[in-house]
């Protein structure tokens, strides 16, 4: 359960972005998203590996 202790003189907007924040990190939404259907697991280590691939390509670009 996610808790936000809304401080005194603090607008709602405010602590509703920081709830945001909070459930954003806590990645409920995105297993959600990934149970929505099944998917294999020889198909999710590939796309893993591709995304591996991919990221590891733009940090060698950003180095030179």
């Amino acid at each position: 359960m996610i808790i936000v202790n809304v401080k005194d003189n603090e607008s709602v907007d405010r602590a509703l972005k920081r709830f945001k924040k909070k459930f954003e990190r806590t990645g409920v939404l995105k297993e959600l998203r990934s149970r929505a259907y099944f998917e294999k697991p020889s198909i999710a280590k590939r796309k893993q590996k591709e995304r591996a691939v991919y990221k590891q390509q733009l940090f060698a670009d950003q180095n030179y």
